[in-house]
């Protein structure tokens, strides 16, 4: 019976190892049933939650993509077919040529300054104590819209001084240095001792003498155009052994006055410049005073008194900046502008992410700060820049608003761009669907390129 209990008791075990084992096997069998349920549940709803997008992403992109591929191979109408004609009319019609050249220029130019500038503005700001408070100023346009900055930069290069700041600026260090006319229109009356000399300038019919005053009226300057501190014209004084006289406006507002007559509500013209002229040669000169009054010593006898042209230029009234030839480069001016903020928060968060060991090793070593500049700092935010410059690269092929907004329409042909055209092309008076949508496809074809360096570069890093 001792021998008969164990016996039993393992034909019991065996039995219950089996079933157990039956039951494990079951388990197994049911846990992968539910890990296959469960699977098929996670699939099915990323499914659901990705197809909007995927609608979406059709509808927003791959859809217009080809359907401007379809239409640039149509003629105007949309309904011939018109083959490559629409892409060989981009490279043979000026106005597009044009658009092709400037967006060269914009794609060599405005990234490498922006980047340029945000590189050169991270660096100096990472050891000022205000330098927080110049990349908030710095990056502040960039809250600007396109259409806000080119109305802002549209006033900015104002042709008129006083209303444009970049030539108010201009012409006010150009007449620091350079003295400008005071009476640009200023002219004698044919009843006036004087007539043209040539070149713009005046001369007196005779020749002046000592002690006889000499009259030199003029008309033509608007009494409120006069200078500040002119005072009423003077009657000349003789003075034995000089030439004397008086430079005046002859014109008498509200009338009255006697022509070739110093009359006394009549202002000088301070500050004209005169000269004594003997055989072509220049033998004395003078500066009318604030009553209009000069005087000339002796060599002056029996010259002829000039008013040289310079007292009757045209003032300076600054640079076209709008004109044919800067309108391109003020326009790539105001994106610099905008964007260099863009690029100095992202390169200065390269530059606080630096090993600062590897920059003071460089110093310890005896490098100059312009040696460890360009031999350590820059090499180290070499992706950074990369990444700076292409997404600039990109930014700039897609460049609109700033061309239309601040180009005038006398020059937008001058300044056009490939996205200014396409627009012009598909919308404008002699739209030409065909040719819009080629411009558009030459567009994607350039951005791709530059995108796919992009994401090998992303790829390259994220092995590192």
């Amino acid at each position: 019976m001792v021998r008969g209990r164990p016996g039993a008791s393992g034909g019991a075990g065996a039995r219950r190892s089996a079933r157990g084992g039956a039951g494990s096997g079951g388990g197994a069998r049911g846990a992968k049933g539910a890990r296959r349920g469960v699977t098929g549940t996670r699939g099915l709803l990323a499914a659901a939650f990705l197809l909007p997008a995927l609608v979406l992403l059709g509808a927003l992109v791959v859809y217009p993509i080809g359907y401007s591929v379809r239409r640039s191979f149509l003629d105007r109408a949309g309904t011939g077919f018109a083959g490559l004609d629409n892409y060989v009319e981009i490279f043979t019609d000026d106005t597009i040529l044009t658009a092709v050249r400037n967006n060269a220029v914009w794609l060599v130019a405005a990234p490498a300054l922006a980047t340029a500038l945000g590189l050169v503005f991270a660096v100096l700001t990472e050891r000022v104590r205000w330098g927080t408070a110049f990349k908030l100023v710095v990056f502040m346009p960039m809250a600007v819209s396109m259409l806000a900055a080119g109305i802002i930069f549209r006033l900015v290069y104002e042709q008129d001084p006083e209303r444009g700041v970049a030539n108010a600026v201009w012409v006010g260090v150009h007449d620091t240095f350079t003295e400008s006319a005071g009476y640009p229109k200023a002219r004698p009356l044919p009843v006036h001792p004087l007539e043209a000399a040539g070149g713009g300038a005046y001369v007196t019919k005779e020749p002046v003498r000592a002690g006889t005053p000499a009259l030199l009226p003029l008309v033509g300057v608007a009494p409120a155009a006069m200078p500040g501190d002119a005072r009423p014209a003077r009657p000349p004084v003789p003075e034995p052994g000089a030439v004397t006289g008086t430079a005046w406006l002859d014109f008498t507002r509200g009338g009255g006055g006697t022509p070739n007559t110093v009359d006394a509500r009549e202002p000088g013209l301070k500050g004209l410049r005169i000269e004594a002229v003997k055989d072509g040669r220049v033998v004395a000169t003078a500066t009318a005073a604030a009553d209009g009054s000069f005087s000339l010593p002796a060599a002056a006898d029996g010259a002829l008194l000039r008013l040289p042209e310079a007292n009757f230029r045209e003032p300076y009234n600054g640079v076209d900046w709008l004109g044919p030839a800067l309108v391109t480069p003020a326009v790539i001016g105001s994106y610099v502008w905008m964007w260099a903020g863009f690029a100095m928060v992202l390169i200065g968060a390269g530059l606080a992410a630096l090993p600062r060991e590897l920059l003071e090793a460089a110093r310890v070593d005896g490098a100059g700060e312009w040696q460890v500049f360009r031999r350590v700092t820059v090499p180290l935010l070499a992706p950074v820049l990369a990444v700076v410059l292409v997404t600039l690269m990109i930014n700039v092929l897609k460049i609109f608003d700033l061309v239309f907004i601040i180009a005038p329409g006398s020059v937008q042909d001058d300044a056009n761009v490939l996205a200014l055209q396409l627009y012009r092309s598909s919308f404008g008076t002699d739209a030409h669907l065909g040719v819009g949508s080629a411009i558009s496809v030459l567009l994607l074809l350039l951005v791709i390129p530059v995108m796919f360096f992009n994401i090998r570069r992303i790829r390259r890093e994220s092995r590192r």
